[in-house]
Formats: C-alpha cells, structure tokens, sequence
C-alpha cells in the first residue's frame, strides 16, 4: 500500500511539474509577425475589431485572444473607439471559446450572446439581434507619414544611427533601453510601433515597453487592445494621466504617436514656473490635450526637471516591440 501511495505521489508530482511547463511554454508563445500569426495560431484571424471604418454605428466589437481558443469582448454602443464609443457609452464584456471555426460569447447575464463566423460576428440581446459587422482592419490615418522639412530624421528603417545601443531588424528594434544621441526641448515627434502577439500573456507582459520625452515624460507602450485605458496602459502618461479613450490596436497592427511636447520653463533660478505640457495623438486620435505633467515619470532616466534638454528614450523591457518612421521637428 505504502509503494502505491509513493508511486500515486511521484505521479501526481509529475504531471503538476509538467502542467506548469507547458504553462510556462504557453506564456513564451509570441509572434512578431502576422503572416505567420494566421497560419500557426487560428485564434489570430478571431480577434480584433468588428465594425465598420466611420461613425454613425449603433454598435462595434472588440475581441481579444486569450489563448487556447478563449476569448473576452466588448460590445461598445456607439461604434468603435474615435468612431463614437466613449466612456461615457456602454461597455458590455463576454467571453467564450472558439470550437473549429465558430467562437461563441455570452454576457454575465446571459442577456447578450454573439457568434463570430467566417469573418463576421452577430450579437443578440435578449434573443433579438443587434448586430452583424464584418472584422475591421483599422489604419492609423497618420501611418507613413512623411518627415516635414526641418525635421531631424532619427529612424528612417536604414540606420540606428541616431540612436545610443539602437539595431535594426526590419524595423528599430531595443534589445536594451536606447537614447537619441540628439536632445530636445520643445518639439513635435511622429513614431510608429508594433507590438507583439502574446496571446497566453495578460498585463505588463503584453509588449511592454515606453517612449520618454526628454527623457522624463512616459507615454505607455504595450498591447493593450480591448482593455481599460489606464495610465500604465498604451495611451497612458504613466503614473500622471490615462487616456481619454483607449485607442489601441490590436497586436501586431503598426500604430501611431503623434506628440506635441512643451518643455517646462523656469526663472532665472531655474524654479519651475510652468509645468511641461503634452498633446498625444494614439492613431490619430487625440488621447491627451495639453496635459501638464508635473513631475518625470516612473523608471525615468532622468529623474529631475531641469532647463537642460533631453533625449527621446525608448524603453526595452525584453518584449519585441517595433519602431519605424521617426522623426521630430524641433520647435
């Protein structure tokens, strides 16, 4: 009895050391390009944005993987996000699973279900339908654009010259935190990034990484699609501000910021008199307005406001997230 029990023991260990690896195997899964997103992962081509590309929608969808063929989504009144939902608008959640190729999601309540087929999802509340969208593939409409004259070119997708530890694969890709050699004080910055697809991933470790104004001032970078809108989420000045709206795309989409940024300014004793003061466009949609920021930001390389100038910072926290088209023109 004594031997089975150990062998019942030896046994159960075991297959919890390799339930935890797979596990760990799983959270390593990550795709950094989406023709090869849609032929090894079927959730892929599921998630995203449901809707239609202009205002006036009565309802859109987000649908966001979770890995192993689960899913949650919003049903957002008013259309996609920029496109007529605000917060103010309701956000209803479902969640569900895919079965081959028909995914089925239900409400907490069970008052709303929808099914996504063959590229379309249709919603029903309380059994009358209210929904039938096609899955939308949004463009940022700043995406590509061109360097104004004037403009110090710091990413052209030929050369990391510009930058302190910066490489290039493809695109401008950290492998650790990289620094413009260039600082700045007022300016206007374009930057475009992609995040990675990290399904079986949840928070902080969905392509994290952060642009730094002056080396002080972070606007958030990570995937994340579909979820709140907080200040530690893409959109967000982190730690000092969320997003008035969360415009993020889903993984591995190029997206898009557009950065007014004002110094601070200071007297002749270099005491603050104005705070710095951003405006953010996350895909062409504005997500800060003249926003003050009163003090640097968590994990800022500088870590005091000064009247020296800074760098653009980008942050590596071990994810493979993207940039290209760079440029800023110094005001």
């Amino acid at each position: 009895m004594k031997k089975t029990l150990l062998l019942c023991s030896v046994l159960v260990v075991g297959i919890c050391v390799a339930t935890v690896a797979a596990q760990t195997n799983k959270a390593n899964l990550t795709w950094t390009d989406p023709n090869k997103a849609v032929t090894e992962d079927a959730d892929f081509s599921v998630q995203g944005e449901y809707g239609l590309d202009k205002k006036g929608q009565a309802w859109a969808v987000q649908v966001v993987a979770l890995g192993d063929g689960q899913f949650d989504a919003y049903l957002l009144e008013g259309g996609l996000p920029g496109l007529g939902w605000d917060r103010k608008r309701a956000r209803i959640k479902l969640s569900g699973a895919r079965r081959d190729d028909i995914t089925s999601l239900t409400s907490k309540d069970g008052a709303v279900k929808a099914v996504i087929q063959k590229g379309h999802i249709a919603v029903r509340r309380d059994g009358a339908r209210i929904a039938d969208l096609p899955r939308l593939e949004r463009k940022s409409p700043t995406l590509g654009a061109k360097a104004p004259q004037g403009a110090v070119i710091l990413f052209d997708g030929t050369s990391a010259e510009a930058w302190m530890n910066g490489r290039v694969e493809n695109a401008l890709l950290p492998n650790t935190d990289i620094t413009t050699k260039e600082k700045f004080s007022d300016y206007k910055l374009h930057l475009e990034f992609r995040t990675p697809y990290k399904p079986y991933v949840r928070g902080q470790g969905r392509g994290n990484s952060g642009v730094y104004h002056q080396g002080r001032y972070e606007t958030q970078v990570l995937d994340s699609f579909g979820l709140d809108g907080r200040m530690n989420e893409c959109g967000g000045i982190y730690t000092i501000a969320p997003s008035r709206i969360n415009m993020c795309l889903p993984p591995l989409s190029w997206q898009t910021y557009d950065v007014d940024f004002t110094a601070a300014r200071f007297d002749a004793n270099d005491k603050v008199l104005e705070h710095a003061r951003i405006t953010v466009r996350l895909n062409g949609v504005v997500v800060h307005q003249d926003q003050a920021l009163p003090n640097t930001t968590t994990a800022a390389p500088i870590g005091k406001i000064t009247p020296a100038p800074g760098p653009i910072y980008i942050q590596h926290h071990g994810n493979p997230v993207y940039y290209r088209n760079i440029w800023i023109v110094p005001k």
